[in-house]
Formats: structure tokens, C-alpha cells, sequence
């Protein structure tokens, strides 16, 4: 789901200031340029407002960023829509974009703005425990401790977010330990080591912002997580703010780590007043001073020399080394989806889908449309790697006067066109009739969830809420929260997630989700599909 973000705004002036900026002797003067650089982004550069504002003030240019998802992103800039309506992207890696085979020729000139590699987070007493306070441990190390259950952690869908690929790939180039890029067949050989070390996870989401703050709830709640693998500046963002009861140690390990360098990327075919607001903005923000600013900001390092680091940087014995990157799309691509068929802790899913008969006609038909995609029928680059995973659970519980009898598929982790065809057979089967049940639905969710896991701890379950108006019968937002609150701590840090659709309820569905440690997705003015998907990276 995409959302319009204007990110850079008229900086408001001190009253009786007049003119723009002066720059740095030092610098010389600010390139110029008019109007607005439209950009297609990541959601992780929203702390760059300011920055941006000051971009505004220096050079006359409004950088607009459009904000999307990484893997929507690629594809718009490969299939070559993106710059209908863009001048440039700014994703926090342009590797795996590379990559793809149909991406040559649709990206022009880039601009290195910051790093930040990717990096373990410890719990302080944790880290100390471990020894890794003072020793720098392997990715091996990690994995090993990891499997054995002496940690748990969180991090992002390598699908969804750089920070988890990144993760990804540092841990199998380090495990594989050959010095250069990963090829599939060495993917193949690593995948019990990588099984191990995806053990330790207990907390996933798709975006990195949305981890960090779902970690920090964790640990005031009944389910605390031990550490956190993100970028370096979301870790040193967190203990600068103060917000966990004990600080993170941040682990740099030491046999390498991958880095996000934050390129701002103009698209080819832009125009010359683009292209001329473009290199007036990566001037203004590869200037000593900016990244300076940026650096005591945003936590990142600058990107260009002769900068001192802050003493919050490490490691304090030496420098980073980066680990290779896949060379091959091919390559690349068969890391995530190893990652969801085998390497990872399968999922469990839970659809709660309101059948009721407000969603006839063209609401069923797109409810139906989006669970199609993700039984794999839609094959594109996002669909192919958001689809339903080898060996997941998926449970579909439609809804309306009363819970429905729930449908469980167990795909196999090969072979899975028999059941994601069984599935396809179900979803066409949906019909719409009768009143709306929502709490009622939650709870018969929720206590079918408790009794699977029962039977099969070892998944990371989550509900999906999808409801496109008010509760009509049964119990009342007040009497789930009652018996909410008297869930085991497990069942009740599953995390529901909320889809917004028609009329539904906003208040209501925000509360749910903010009770159960999700987050809600609005899907009234966009793609149903567009919401599914992007759910997916949470799963």
C-alpha cells in the first residue's frame, strides 16, 4: 500500500530573516534549482524531514517522496512505470535492483547519501552473559547460540525489508565462508546451519521503524524478546531515546556485516529541470555539513570521507568488513524464498473474513481476488514472494451472524500446488450473507489459535482481521477486551491485524490491533491485494 508522503515542506524562518541560507565557506555555494523532485521511497527516510527541509531552503527544490514498498518499488522501476509520474528512487539498497534482469536501463546517475550496516542488538545483561560485551563474535557464533536457545530475537521479512535480507545475506556469506558471492547451490548446502539460527527468532515484521517499536513494547509486556537484528541506526536510535528498561549492546560481528548505503538514484529518461533538481539536492546533502547533521540526526554514518565518527559507532577494536553480496538475480532471489519455504520458522495464519451481506457484489470479488494472489496466482515479482510459504498453516474463518466452521491448509514445504489449489477452490466458494460478528469471530480466532498451538508451538501465528463495517451481534469491543486480557502471555502477543475496508470501523479496529501488538492497514481507498500483500512481510 502506498501513501503520499511531502516530505519537504517551506522551512519556516526565524521572524525578520530574509534570503536563503548561507553555506560553509569552506563548501562553496548552494547549487540551485525549482520546483519539486519527485521520488519514490522507502518508508525508513521519513527521519530525513528535516534534513529535507533544510534541502529546501538551500537549493529551491521540494523533494517529494512518494513512499512504497521495496519490492513494489523494484518492480515499478523494472517494468519501467516509475518514471511516469517520478524523477528518482531512494531505497536503502540498490543491490537486489541491480540484479533484476529488466531493471538495465531504467536507472541513471546515483548518489551515495549515508550507511548504516546491519547489526545484532543485545539486551545489555544478555550480551553480558553471552561474553559478546567484550568479544566480537562470528555470525557463526550467533547462529550456534541462536539454535540453542541461549537468545531470541526479532527481524524484518528479508521479502519485505532490507534490514531482514540484509540480515540474510550476511549470515549465509559468512557461514559459507568463501569470500565471494553466494551461489544457489551454496544456499542449498547451508540451509541446516541457517535453520539454526532462524530458530532464535521470535519476532517478525515488515519493516524495520515497526520492529523497533514492536521490540520495545515487548519488553514492558509478558513476552520480552532478547535482541534485535537492524540497522545500527535504528539500534542507537532506541537507546538514544531511552525507551527500554536496560540498553542495547550493540554486537558488530566479526567476521562482516552488510550495509545500507541509502543511494538516491535518478531515473533515466528524467527530465533536465529534474535532472538539474536532482544533482542541487545531492549536493546539498553529500556536504560535510549536511552530513554531519545527518549523522547526529539519524544515528547514520556519513558517506562521504574525513568525517569523525561519533564515539556512539563501533566496534571499538576496528572497522567493519562487508560481506559479499549475491552476484546473481537468480541467487538473490532463491535467498528469500528459502528463507519462507524452509529456513524459517513456519507460519501459522489465520483469516477472520466477513462474509456478511454488506460484502456482495465487488467486495467479495476483491476479497477473493487478494487471497487468489496469494495462493499463486499472481506472478509477479511482489506475488512470488509474498504467496503462501512451504510448510505454513494457513486457516481460513469466515464470518457473519456466527463464526463459520474454520478451513485448514498445511502446504507442504515442496509440492504445493495441490493444496494452494484447494485453497483457490475455497475462496471462489466464499458467499456473503447475514450480520457482522466481529468479536465473536476474534475470540473463536484466537482460541483456535491457543489449541493449535498447543499441539505445534514452533510457528509464529497471526490474525488477520478483515471486516468492512460495524459489529451488528455478539459480544461488544469491551467483552473481548475482558476476555483478551485473560489469555496465557503467548496467545495474547499474537498479533492481529486489522484491514480497513468499506465502512469499517476505525477506532475499533485501531484498538484491536494496538491491544494485540499489530497494526492496522487501510485498504478503503487502494488495493485489497495491495494490503495482503504488504501483511504478508508481518507474517
Amino acid at each position: 500500500m502506498k501513501k503520499t508522503l511531502a516530505l519537504a515542506v517551506v522551512l519556516a524562518l526565524a521572524a525578520g530573516c530574509t534570503g536563503k541560507p548561507e553555506p560553509n565557506a569552506s563548501e562553496g555555494p548552494f547549487k540551485r534549482g525549482s520546483g519539486t523532485l519527485r521520488v519514490l521511497a522507502g518508508s525508513e527516510l521519513t527521519d530525513l524531514q528535516p534534513i529535507l527541509e533544510e534541502a529546501k531552503a538551500a537549493t529551491g527544490v521540494t523533494v517529494k517522496l512518494t513512499e512504497i514498498g521495496t519490492l513494489d518499488g523494484i518492480e515499478r522501476v523494472a517494468a519501467g512505470t516509475a518514471g511516469r509520474d517520478q524523477d528518482a528512487i531512494w531505497f536503502s539498497s540498490n543491490r537486489y535492483l541491480e540484479l533484476h534482469p529488466d531493471a538495465a536501463g531504467r536507472i541513471d546517475v546515483s548518489t551515495k547519501v549515508a550507511n548504516s550496516p546491519v547489526v545484532l542488538g543485545l539486551r545489555a545483561s544478555v550480551a553480558k552473559q553471552l561474553g559478546w560485551d567484550k568479544h566480537r563474535p562470528t555470525w557463526s557464533e550467533i547462529a550456534t547460540a541462536a539454535g540453542e536457545g541461549r537468545f531470541t530475537y526479532g527481524m524484518t521479512n528479508p521479502a519485505a525489508s532490507n534490514s531482514g535480507y540484509s540480515a540474510l545475506v550476511s549470515v549465509a556469506a559468512a557461514l559459507a565462508g568463501t569470500g565471494r558471492a553466494l551461489t544457489t547451490n551454496e544456499i542449498t548446502a547451508l540451509t541446516p546451519r541457517l535453520q539454526s539460527f532462524f530458530a532464535g527468532q521470535s519476532l517478525t515484521a515488515g519493516s524495520s521503524g515497526w520492529l523497533a517499536d514492536a521490540y520495545v513494547k515487548r519488553q514492558a509486556g509478558d513476552a520480552p524478546v532478547d535482541g534485535l537484528i537492524n540497522y545500527e541506526s535504528v539500534l542507537l536510535s532506541v537507546n538514544a531515546g531511552k525507551r527500554l528498561p536496560e540498553p542495547l549492546t550493540v554486537v558488530y560481528p566479526a567476521d562482516g556485516v552488510v550495509t545500507a548505503d541509502y543511494p538516491l538514484t535518478l531515473l533515466a529518461g528524467a527530465s533536465e529541470q529534474a535532472r538539474t533538481n536532482y544533482a542541487a539536492v545531492a549536493d546539498f546533502l553529500r556536504r560535510p555539513s549536511t552530513q554531519r547533521k545527518l549523522m547526529e540526526s539519524t544515528f547514520r554514518r556519513p558517506a562521504v570521507p574525513g568525517i569523525t565518527l561519533a564515539k556512539a559507532f563501533g566496534p571499538a577494536d576496528g572497522g567493519l568488513v562487508e560481506l559479499p553480496f549475491p552476484s546473481r538475480y537468480e541467487a538473490a532471489t532463491a535467498l528469500v524464498t528459502g528463507f519462507g519455504d524452509t529456513l524459517r520458522k513456519p507460519a501459522r495464519t489465520i483469516y477472520l473474513l466477513d462474509v456478511s451481506g454488506s460484502m456482495k457484489g465487488a467486495r467479495i470479488k476483491g476479497l477473493q481476488t487478494a487471497l487468489l494472489g496469494l495462493s499463486g496466482a499472481d506472478t509477479s515479482l511482489s506475488g512470488s514472494l509474498t504467496r503462501f510459504n512451504g510448510r505454513e498453516q494457513v486457516i481460513m474463518l469466515p464470518f457473519s451472524t456466527t463464526p463459520k466452521a474454520p478451513r485448514r491448509f498445511d502446504l507442504p514445504e515442496t509440492g504445493r500446488q495441490a493444496v494452494t489449489g484447494q485453497i483457490r477452490g475455497y475462496v471462489r466458494g466464499l458467499a456473503a450473507s447475514g450480520d457482522t460478528a466481529i468479536y465473536e469471530a476474534l475470540v473463536r480466532g484466537l482460541d483456535l489459535a491457543r489449541q493449535l498451538d498447543a499441539a505445534d508451538p514452533g510457528r509464529f501465528t497471526s490474525v488477520v482481521l478483515l471486516t468492512d463495517g460495524e459489529r451488528t451481534v455478539g459480544r461488544t469491543l469491551a467483552g473481548f477486551r475482558s476476555w483478551h486480557a485473560k489469555l496465557p502471555a503467548k496467545i495474547k502477543a499474537i498479533p492481529v491485524f486489522t484491514v480497513l475496508f468499506g465502512e469499517s470501523h476505525v477506532g475499533e479496529m485501531t484498538q484491536i490491533a494496538t491491544l494485540s501488538g499489530g497494526r492496522t492497514f487501510d485498504a478503503r481507498s487502494g488495493s485489497l491485494t495491495g494490503v495482503f500483500k504488504e501483511i504478508r512481510g508481518y507474517q
